[in-house]
């Protein structure tokens, strides 16, 4: 049996669909025989660029707020890095967060 991760990560509600399919290609979201198993509510993001950022949306010194969806998934924890490098290639923001929750329950 291999431990469960659950992984949240926000992205501007346009790319939504992008980093889904690029998660459940990495093999996030695997639930028994499902695959791309997902779990979204939206909300809105805030931030404030400052110097030496290169923002994908606004500008630097300006407060932004962008309408975002909130992206649960779960994955084998030996997949975990391809999933987050799988975020990370498709994900717009220079700094996206991504959270990685232990789960107590195994595949």
């Amino acid at each position: 049996m291999s431990q469960l991760v659950k992984i949240v990560v926000t992205v501007p509600e346009a790319n939504a669909d992008v980093l889904r399919k690029a998660i459940g290609n990495a093999d996030g979201g695997k639930i028994g025989n499902y695959a791309y198993c997902s779990f979204s509510t939206k909300g809105i993001g805030r931030f404030l660029p400052k110097e030496g950022a290169n923002p994908a949306i606004g500008q630097i010194g300006k407060l932004e707020e962008v309408i975002e969806e909130r992206i649960e998934v779960t994955c084998k924890e030996d997949k975990l890095n391809n999933v987050i490098a799988a975020i990370k290639s498709v994900h717009p923001y220079e700094e996206p967060v991504v959270d990685v929750y232990p789960m107590l329950l195994t595949d």
